[in-house]
């Protein structure tokens, strides 16, 4: 099982912070809303996804006054009105794309999306085309140092389901419901947590070869750099 690398998402998205922070608060403030929609009300003691969403949305340095907004906005106390809308596509190579938005336009947002696609030799796909080939699941990663071996054990005796090595350090997946657990335990023993989230993972890894890659990476980051589009998943190996 794989797909995009998300330890490349993170340093796009670290490098791009300054000169788009606002771009980036207004993705987290949908984000928050509809974790707030779906995942069982406004506090993060209670609602995993809007807790691990919050987490994210603090390191990038979004300030309180917006966290809070944006969950009164997911509760329907404030006045902007967003849905989550899901669409399915094929990028280059093969390649399959499951895109979350959220969006007060949805016809404005499949258009947009549509357009992404076609610009970067995709197609946008119909429902249930890809969507089969991706479980949600917890992604942990954590930044490499010289306790690794002893970090792994300490997410599998957490009840981590997979633990991956990667050049950066480690990727630990768990349950839905074992994200908050694992990471404390992580936390607790000294992990440098580079990242923590619900994610949707492809069973059908797709390999490309070095050259077919920058195709593949164009799409996802214009798909990711859109306004509407809060979450990118994709087959790709990159």
């Amino acid at each position: 099982m794989s797909g995009h690398s998300k330890w490349s998402q993170i340093k796009r998205t670290k490098g791009v912070l300054d000169q788009k922070r606002g771009l980036v608060f207004s993705k987290y403030s949908k984000k928050i809303s509809i974790a707030v929609k779906q995942g069982g009300g406004g506090s993060p003691a209670m609602n995993f996804q809007l807790k691990s969403v919050i987490d994210s949305a603090k390191a990038a340095g979004m300030p309180n006054d917006n966290i809070d907004r944006a969950i009164k906005n997911g509760l329907g106390e404030g006045a902007a009105a967003v849905k989550e809308v899901v669409y399915e596509g094929y990028g280059p190579y093969g390649t399959a794309f499951l895109i979350e938005a959220a969006t007060d336009n949805s016809n404005r947002t499949f258009n947009n999306v549509r357009k992404i696609f076609s610009e970067h030799g995709g197609t946008i796909g119909a429902q249930g085309s890809v969507a089969w080939q991706f479980a949600t699941k917890g992604q942990i990663l954590v930044e490499r140092d010289s306790k690794l071996e002893a970090l792994e054990l300490t997410a599998i005796d957490a009840g981590a389901d997979d633990v991956r090595e990667s050049a950066e350090g480690l990727e630990v997946y768990t349950s839905v419901a074992n994200l908050h657990k694992i990471k404390q335990a992580l936390e607790k023993v000294g992990a440098k947590i580079a990242q923590a989230e619900i994610i949707k993972e492809s069973s059908q890894g797709t390999d490309l070869t070095e050259d077919q890659k920058p195709k593949v990476d164009a799409l996802f980051a214009e798909l990711e750099n859109n306004e509407d589009v809060i979450a990118v998943h994709t087959s790709a190996n990159l």
